[in-house]
Protein backbone atom coordinates (compact mmCIF):
# COMPACT_ATOMS: atom_id res chain seq x y z
CA UNK A 1 0.00 0.00 0.00
CA UNK A 2 1.07 3.58 -0.57
CA UNK A 3 3.15 5.51 2.53
CA UNK A 4 0.86 8.54 2.56
CA UNK A 5 2.91 10.29 5.73
CA UNK A 6 3.89 13.57 5.89
CA UNK A 7 5.64 16.05 7.95
CA UNK A 8 4.09 18.94 9.21
CA UNK A 9 5.80 21.49 11.89
CA UNK A 10 8.24 19.22 12.45
CA UNK A 11 5.55 16.24 13.60
CA UNK A 12 5.12 13.38 11.98
CA UNK A 13 1.89 12.54 10.45
CA UNK A 14 0.05 9.22 8.95
CA UNK A 15 -1.52 11.51 5.87
CA UNK A 16 -1.72 14.71 4.89
CA UNK A 17 -5.77 15.53 5.95
CA UNK A 18 -6.12 17.39 8.96
CA UNK A 19 -8.91 18.59 11.45
CA UNK A 20 -9.37 22.20 11.26
CA UNK A 21 -9.87 24.72 13.90
CA UNK A 22 -13.76 25.07 14.41
CA UNK A 23 -16.68 24.34 16.66
CA UNK A 24 -15.84 20.59 15.97
CA UNK A 25 -13.20 20.55 17.28
CA UNK A 26 -14.15 22.33 20.99
CA UNK A 27 -15.19 19.64 22.66
CA UNK A 28 -13.83 15.97 23.55
CA UNK A 29 -16.87 14.48 22.37
CA UNK A 30 -16.88 15.62 19.03
CA UNK A 31 -12.44 15.72 18.94
CA UNK A 32 -12.82 11.84 19.73
CA UNK A 33 -15.54 11.21 17.03
CA UNK A 34 -13.48 12.99 14.56
CA UNK A 35 -10.33 10.94 15.82
CA UNK A 36 -11.97 7.34 15.19
CA UNK A 37 -11.42 8.21 11.62
CA UNK A 38 -8.08 8.45 10.07
CA UNK A 39 -7.43 11.98 10.16
CA UNK A 40 -3.90 12.87 11.13
CA UNK A 41 -4.06 15.75 13.45
CA UNK A 42 -6.23 18.18 15.45
CA UNK A 43 -6.30 21.49 14.99
CA UNK A 44 -8.31 22.96 18.09
CA UNK A 45 -11.17 25.19 18.26
CA UNK A 46 -9.31 28.75 18.43
CA UNK A 47 -9.44 30.84 21.66
CA UNK A 48 -10.43 34.41 20.51
CA UNK A 49 -8.57 37.20 21.87
CA UNK A 50 -11.85 38.83 21.51
CA UNK A 51 -13.67 37.48 23.52
CA UNK A 52 -11.53 37.12 26.38
CA UNK A 53 -10.78 40.73 26.14
CA UNK A 54 -15.28 41.17 25.86
CA UNK A 55 -15.29 39.12 29.15
CA UNK A 56 -12.71 40.94 30.61
CA UNK A 57 -14.28 44.33 29.55
CA UNK A 58 -17.52 43.56 31.47
CA UNK A 59 -15.88 43.68 34.76
CA UNK A 60 -13.82 47.04 33.05
CA UNK A 61 -15.00 50.92 34.15
CA UNK A 62 -16.05 50.56 30.33
CA UNK A 63 -12.55 51.52 29.57
CA UNK A 64 -11.99 51.93 25.52
CA UNK A 65 -8.40 50.79 25.42
CA UNK A 66 -7.33 47.13 25.35
CA UNK A 67 -7.36 45.01 28.22
CA UNK A 68 -8.07 48.11 30.66
CA UNK A 69 -8.29 46.24 33.95
CA UNK A 70 -6.60 42.96 34.02
CA UNK A 71 -5.55 43.68 38.03
CA UNK A 72 -9.05 43.33 38.64
CA UNK A 73 -10.42 40.36 40.51
CA UNK A 74 -13.26 40.18 37.53
CA UNK A 75 -10.58 40.00 34.57
CA UNK A 76 -8.12 37.75 36.42
CA UNK A 77 -11.39 35.36 36.92
CA UNK A 78 -12.55 35.74 33.39
CA UNK A 79 -9.25 34.46 31.65
CA UNK A 80 -8.09 32.25 34.47
CA UNK A 81 -11.36 30.26 33.73
CA UNK A 82 -11.49 30.45 30.14
CA UNK A 83 -7.54 29.10 29.89
CA UNK A 84 -8.18 26.46 32.29
CA UNK A 85 -11.23 24.94 30.61
CA UNK A 86 -8.66 25.04 27.39
CA UNK A 87 -5.60 23.57 28.79
CA UNK A 88 -8.04 20.73 30.75
CA UNK A 89 -9.07 20.22 26.65
CA UNK A 90 -5.14 20.00 25.40
CA UNK A 91 -4.44 17.36 28.25
CA UNK A 92 -7.78 15.78 28.05
CA UNK A 93 -6.98 15.58 24.34
CA UNK A 94 -3.25 14.03 24.82
CA UNK A 95 -4.13 11.61 27.56
CA UNK A 96 -6.79 9.79 25.26
CA UNK A 97 -5.34 10.15 21.61
CA UNK A 98 -2.66 9.02 19.56
CA UNK A 99 -2.18 11.99 16.84
CA UNK A 100 -0.48 15.40 17.08
CA UNK A 101 -2.88 18.25 19.12
CA UNK A 102 -2.45 21.61 17.70
CA UNK A 103 -3.45 24.60 19.55
CA UNK A 104 -5.33 27.90 18.01
CA UNK A 105 -5.48 31.04 18.98
CA UNK A 106 -7.02 33.95 17.07
CA UNK A 107 -4.98 37.16 17.97
CA UNK A 108 -5.18 40.65 17.54
CA UNK A 109 -2.80 42.24 18.82
CA UNK A 110 0.52 41.20 20.75
CA UNK A 111 -0.21 42.11 24.54
CA UNK A 112 -1.44 40.06 27.59
CA UNK A 113 -2.36 37.16 25.87
CA UNK A 114 1.03 35.42 25.14
CA UNK A 115 1.74 33.80 28.22
CA UNK A 116 -1.12 31.91 27.39
CA UNK A 117 0.99 30.39 24.67
CA UNK A 118 3.17 29.08 27.10
CA UNK A 119 0.90 27.53 29.14
CA UNK A 120 -0.49 25.93 26.24
CA UNK A 121 2.71 24.63 25.38
CA UNK A 122 3.13 23.18 29.00
CA UNK A 123 -0.05 21.83 28.89
CA UNK A 124 1.14 19.18 25.89
CA UNK A 125 -0.19 20.87 22.81
CA UNK A 126 2.17 19.43 19.70
CA UNK A 127 2.50 23.32 17.98
CA UNK A 128 0.20 26.25 17.83
CA UNK A 129 -1.51 28.02 14.77
CA UNK A 130 -1.92 31.50 15.55
CA UNK A 131 -4.84 32.27 13.21
CA UNK A 132 -4.30 36.53 12.39
CA UNK A 133 -6.07 38.77 10.32
CA UNK A 134 -6.33 42.48 10.54
CA UNK A 135 -8.73 43.60 8.11
CA UNK A 136 -7.62 46.92 6.16
CA UNK A 137 -10.19 48.60 6.52
CA UNK A 138 -9.06 51.86 8.63
CA UNK A 139 -8.19 54.45 5.36
CA UNK A 140 -6.10 56.30 8.15
CA UNK A 141 -3.56 53.11 8.56
CA UNK A 142 -0.79 52.42 6.30
CA UNK A 143 -0.56 49.08 4.78
CA UNK A 144 3.30 48.58 6.28
CA UNK A 145 1.46 49.99 9.79
CA UNK A 146 -1.29 46.94 9.31
CA UNK A 147 1.32 44.30 8.31
CA UNK A 148 3.67 44.88 11.42
CA UNK A 149 1.41 43.81 13.80
CA UNK A 150 1.82 40.63 12.46
CA UNK A 151 5.17 40.78 13.07
CA UNK A 152 5.19 42.07 16.91
CA UNK A 153 2.92 39.19 17.39
CA UNK A 154 5.63 36.80 16.22
CA UNK A 155 8.53 38.24 17.87
CA UNK A 156 6.94 38.35 20.67
CA UNK A 157 5.49 35.05 21.15
CA UNK A 158 8.94 33.31 19.52
CA UNK A 159 9.99 35.15 23.28
CA UNK A 160 7.58 32.65 25.33
CA UNK A 161 7.66 29.28 23.34
CA UNK A 162 9.85 26.85 21.98
CA UNK A 163 7.15 24.80 20.00
CA UNK A 164 6.09 25.04 16.53
CA UNK A 165 4.88 27.79 15.21
CA UNK A 166 2.19 28.29 12.20
CA UNK A 167 0.43 31.47 11.48
CA UNK A 168 -3.16 31.29 9.46
CA UNK A 169 -3.28 34.20 7.25
CA UNK A 170 -5.97 35.57 4.72
CA UNK A 171 -5.30 37.07 1.46
CA UNK A 172 -5.76 40.55 2.13
CA UNK A 173 -1.93 42.12 1.28
CA UNK A 174 -1.60 44.71 -0.97
CA UNK A 175 1.82 42.16 -1.75
CA UNK A 176 0.77 38.84 -0.64
CA UNK A 177 3.78 37.32 -2.19
CA UNK A 178 6.30 39.23 0.05
CA UNK A 179 4.26 39.32 2.88
CA UNK A 180 4.19 35.12 3.30
CA UNK A 181 7.87 35.33 2.30
CA UNK A 182 8.71 37.71 5.10
CA UNK A 183 6.52 36.17 7.50
CA UNK A 184 8.17 32.63 6.94
CA UNK A 185 11.83 34.21 7.70
CA UNK A 186 10.73 34.99 11.74
CA UNK A 187 11.13 31.32 12.09
CA UNK A 188 7.77 29.87 12.11
CA UNK A 189 7.21 26.59 11.19
CA UNK A 190 4.17 26.83 8.85
CA UNK A 191 1.69 29.18 6.96
CA UNK A 192 -2.13 28.22 6.70
CA UNK A 193 -3.67 29.21 3.22
CA UNK A 194 -6.17 30.79 3.74
CA UNK A 195 -8.44 31.50 6.69
CA UNK A 196 -12.38 32.01 6.62
CA UNK A 197 -13.68 34.75 7.21
CA UNK A 198 -16.79 36.39 8.55
CA UNK A 199 -18.91 37.61 5.78
CA UNK A 200 -21.64 40.13 6.28
CA UNK A 201 -25.00 39.99 4.50
CA UNK A 202 -27.99 41.98 4.37
CA UNK A 203 -31.17 40.78 5.39
CA UNK A 204 -33.96 42.12 2.93
CA UNK A 205 -37.03 41.54 4.97
CA UNK A 206 -35.46 42.66 8.34
CA UNK A 207 -33.34 45.44 6.68
CA UNK A 208 -30.10 44.61 9.05
CA UNK A 209 -26.73 43.04 9.05
CA UNK A 210 -26.70 39.38 9.32
CA UNK A 211 -24.16 36.23 9.26
CA UNK A 212 -23.18 35.27 5.49
CA UNK A 213 -22.29 31.35 4.54
CA UNK A 214 -20.54 29.93 7.18
CA UNK A 215 -19.20 26.75 5.24
CA UNK A 216 -16.73 26.67 2.22
CA UNK A 217 -18.18 25.60 -1.03
CA UNK A 218 -16.22 22.67 -2.88
CA UNK A 219 -15.10 25.37 -5.83
CA UNK A 220 -13.06 27.68 -3.04
CA UNK A 221 -10.29 25.85 -2.90
CA UNK A 222 -8.98 27.72 -6.52
CA UNK A 223 -8.29 30.51 -3.98
CA UNK A 224 -5.91 28.50 -2.01
CA UNK A 225 -4.42 26.55 -5.04
CA UNK A 226 -3.27 29.48 -6.40
CA UNK A 227 -1.17 30.35 -4.18
CA UNK A 228 -0.01 26.84 -2.65
CA UNK A 229 1.66 26.88 -6.16
CA UNK A 230 2.96 30.34 -6.41
CA UNK A 231 4.31 29.94 -2.53
CA UNK A 232 5.62 26.53 -2.23
CA UNK A 233 8.78 26.76 -3.58
CA UNK A 234 9.54 30.04 -2.10
CA UNK A 235 8.67 30.14 1.69
CA UNK A 236 11.13 29.13 4.35
CA UNK A 237 8.12 26.85 6.13
CA UNK A 238 5.83 24.43 5.61
CA UNK A 239 2.12 25.20 3.51
CA UNK A 240 -1.07 23.84 4.62
CA UNK A 241 -4.25 24.34 2.72
CA UNK A 242 -7.31 25.30 3.55
CA UNK A 243 -10.63 26.51 2.64
CA UNK A 244 -12.73 23.96 0.00
CA UNK A 245 -11.20 20.79 0.89
CA UNK A 246 -14.49 18.58 0.46
CA UNK A 247 -13.02 15.80 -1.55
CA UNK A 248 -9.79 13.42 -2.02
CA UNK A 249 -9.05 14.95 -5.75
CA UNK A 250 -8.67 18.38 -3.85
CA UNK A 251 -6.26 16.84 -1.28
CA UNK A 252 -4.42 15.58 -4.35
CA UNK A 253 -4.49 19.15 -5.73
CA UNK A 254 -3.12 20.95 -2.81
CA UNK A 255 0.02 18.18 -2.52
CA UNK A 256 0.84 18.21 -6.10
CA UNK A 257 0.62 22.54 -5.80
CA UNK A 258 3.50 21.43 -2.66
CA UNK A 259 1.15 21.75 0.40
CA UNK A 260 2.41 19.71 3.20
CA UNK A 261 -1.03 19.16 4.41
CA UNK A 262 -4.31 19.87 3.75
CA UNK A 263 -7.28 21.12 6.77
CA UNK A 264 -11.02 19.96 7.01
CA UNK A 265 -13.37 21.92 8.68
CA UNK A 266 -16.56 22.70 6.31
CA UNK A 267 -16.84 19.18 4.80
CA UNK A 268 -17.15 17.26 8.24
CA UNK A 269 -19.89 19.33 9.16
CA UNK A 270 -21.77 18.93 6.18
CA UNK A 271 -21.29 15.34 5.77
CA UNK A 272 -19.72 14.02 9.10
CA UNK A 273 -16.33 12.69 10.27
CA UNK A 274 -16.76 9.70 7.90
CA UNK A 275 -16.10 12.20 5.44
CA UNK A 276 -12.00 11.77 6.32
CA UNK A 277 -12.27 8.22 6.23
CA UNK A 278 -13.60 8.99 2.60
CA UNK A 279 -10.88 11.24 1.29
CA UNK A 280 -7.99 9.38 2.88
CA UNK A 281 -9.10 6.21 0.97
CA UNK A 282 -9.58 8.06 -1.92
CA UNK A 283 -6.21 9.61 -1.75
CA UNK A 284 -4.74 6.02 -1.92
CA UNK A 285 -6.58 5.13 -4.54
CA UNK A 286 -5.29 7.82 -7.02
CA UNK A 287 -1.87 7.06 -5.74
CA UNK A 288 -2.11 3.50 -6.56
CA UNK A 289 -3.73 4.52 -9.88
CA UNK A 290 -0.77 6.44 -10.71
CA UNK A 291 1.77 4.10 -9.34
CA UNK A 292 3.41 6.47 -6.85
CA UNK A 293 4.48 4.74 -3.41
CA UNK A 294 4.40 7.73 -1.05
CA UNK A 295 3.66 11.59 -0.98
CA UNK A 296 6.76 12.83 -1.11
CA UNK A 297 7.03 11.59 -4.75
CA UNK A 298 4.92 13.72 -6.33
CA UNK A 299 4.14 16.43 -3.25
CA UNK A 300 5.15 19.63 -5.46
CA UNK A 301 5.26 18.28 -8.81
CA UNK A 302 2.78 21.09 -10.27
CA UNK A 303 4.42 24.41 -8.39
CA UNK A 304 5.20 27.27 -9.87
CA UNK A 305 8.57 26.14 -9.95
CA UNK A 306 7.92 22.56 -11.30
CA UNK A 307 5.38 23.04 -13.48
CA UNK A 308 5.28 22.73 -17.44
CA UNK A 309 2.88 25.93 -17.94
CA UNK A 310 3.96 27.73 -14.56
CA UNK A 311 1.87 31.46 -16.42
CA UNK A 312 -0.92 29.28 -15.56
CA UNK A 313 -0.71 30.63 -11.66
CA UNK A 314 -0.27 34.16 -12.37
CA UNK A 315 -2.90 34.54 -15.33
CA UNK A 316 -4.89 36.94 -14.67
CA UNK A 317 -6.45 38.31 -17.54
CA UNK A 318 -10.12 37.20 -19.03
CA UNK A 319 -9.75 33.60 -20.98
CA UNK A 320 -11.19 32.70 -24.53
CA UNK A 321 -13.37 29.41 -24.74
CA UNK A 322 -12.55 27.16 -27.71
CA UNK A 323 -15.10 28.88 -29.42
CA UNK A 324 -14.02 31.84 -29.23
CA UNK A 325 -15.92 33.80 -26.99
CA UNK A 326 -14.99 35.95 -24.13
CA UNK A 327 -15.07 35.12 -20.66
Amino acid sequence: MPDLSTKYLGLDLKNPVMAGSSGLTAGFDSIKEIAKQPVSAIILKSLFEEDIYHEIHKHSDGSPSPYPKFSEFGGIRSRHNRMEEYLQLIDQCKKHLDIPVIASIHCITSFEWMPFAKRIEEAGADAIELNMFMLPSDPMRSSEENEQIYFDILTNIRRHVNFPVSVKIGNYFSGLSKMALKLSWTGIQGLVLFNRFFAPDIDLEKEELCQGDIFSRPEDYRLPLRWVGLLSDRVMCDISASSGIHTSDTVVKMLLAGAQTTQLTSAIYRNGPEVIGDIVAGLEAWMLRKNYTSVKDFRGKLSLKKAINPAEYERFQYLKYFNGEEL
